[in-house]
């Protein structure tokens, strides 16, 4: 419970500041005369036009992706037993790991949820191999991502065919590599006792149908906030970096993709509504950097990275971003447009 207040200063300050930029926005230059001239410049007309853009069409699948992840993630909880688990996940590598990367698109959970879904899963019985290729692919490989990133690049159809591929493969290589080199457990300490408390929680939660949409209440604005974050943030780049700043990074391959990979762990966007992010880069940088923003934010931010050290062991975690990060900078070089 106290740690739980602790958050209360730092979500008051970042409430606190978007909520000054939208005032900002929504007062159509009807603003104290003290403020800077700045303020009232034509380019602040277009930050507000990108922002509000990205947003509106982000947010039908965000909300979309939270009742499913979340009806998905108390169905797991409350009719998915242990002996299910083990049961219907293949042995053989050859057979689960195309299973675990097909999983997303069967349960379409963004990665705002997947870290505590999976941690329940290998605690279930799944293998730790198993379980990391769904938390990469599942955000990713699923139809509520691929209709969102369609209608973020309606005349680029490959762009939804080149970043599920791109996810399914960095998955499959990062299983594989942790099915030869990860042979002890790598949750925490401690973990089995919190897994067993938040089942209980959960199960008791279930019984009830409000109780379930709070729940998806919260997550909606939990996840909100990075994506006004994220709109925001990309709509000032857009508008007040200069252009040749942007190109002087966009020009070589190597830097436009580390950049983009970057933003996409600063801006720690959900997967329903990255794409429109990356599309208001696509007049400065490759489709190849945009798709690296796509594949690397969903899988490794900063939010997940966090959630990921308060699960796994510390020296799992940094070997398993490393290999996320490679695979995905190396893979999406070689992007072919």
């Amino acid at each position: 419970m106290l740690a739980k207040f602790r958050t209360i200063p730092l979500e008051l300050g970042f409430v606190l500041i978007i909520g000054a930029f939208l005032y900002l926005f929504l007062s159509e230059g009807q603003l104290p005369t003290t403020l800077p001239n700045l303020l009232y410049s034509p380019q602040l007309l277009h930050v507000k036009t990108l922002f509000f853009s990205i947003l509106l069409e982000a947010i039908p699948f965000v909300l979309i992706g939270v009742l499913i992840g979340v009806f998905f993630s108390a169905l797991l909880q409350t009719f998915v037993s242990d002996e299910t688990v083990r049961k219907w996940t293949p042995r053989h590598p050859m057979i689960a790991i195309p299973f675990a990367t097909m999983l997303g698109f069967i349960f379409p959970i963004c990665e705002c949820a997947i870290v505590p879904i999976v941690r329940r899963l290998i605690h279930k019985g799944m293998p730790v191999y198993v379980g990391m290729i769904f938390l990469l692919a599942g955000p990713i490989v699923n139809p509520v991502v691929m209709a969102a990133t369609y209608t973020a690049f309606p005349t680029e159809p490959q762009m939804v065919l080149y970043r599920t591929l791109f996810a399914i493969i960095v998955a499959a290589v990062v299983g594989i590599i942790l099915f030869f080199t990860q042979k002890t457990p790598p949750l925490k300490l401690g973990s089995e006792y919190e897994i067993t408390h938040e089942q209980q929680h959960l199960h008791k939660q279930t019984k009830k149908l409000s109780s379930t949409f709070t729940h998806a209440v919260d997550e909606f604005f939990d996840m909100g906030k990075f994506l006004i974050f994220g709109a925001l943030i990309s709509a000032i780049i857009q508008v007040y970096v200069a252009r040749d700043v942007l190109i002087s990074f966009a020009d070589t391959p190597l830097y436009a993709n580390l950049t983009m990979m970057g933003l996409g762990f600063i801006f720690s966007l959900c997967s329903e509504a990255d794409a429109f992010i990356a599309a208001s880069f696509s007049n400065t940088f490759s489709k190849g950097s945009l798709l690296a923003f796509m594949v690397f934010g969903p899988m490794i931010d900063l939010k997940n990275t966090l959630l990921l050290l308060s699960v796994f062991r510390i020296g799992f975690v940094a070997k398993f971003i490393c290999l996320v990060t490679l695979s995905v900078l190396l893979l999406t070089l070689f992007y072919p447009l």
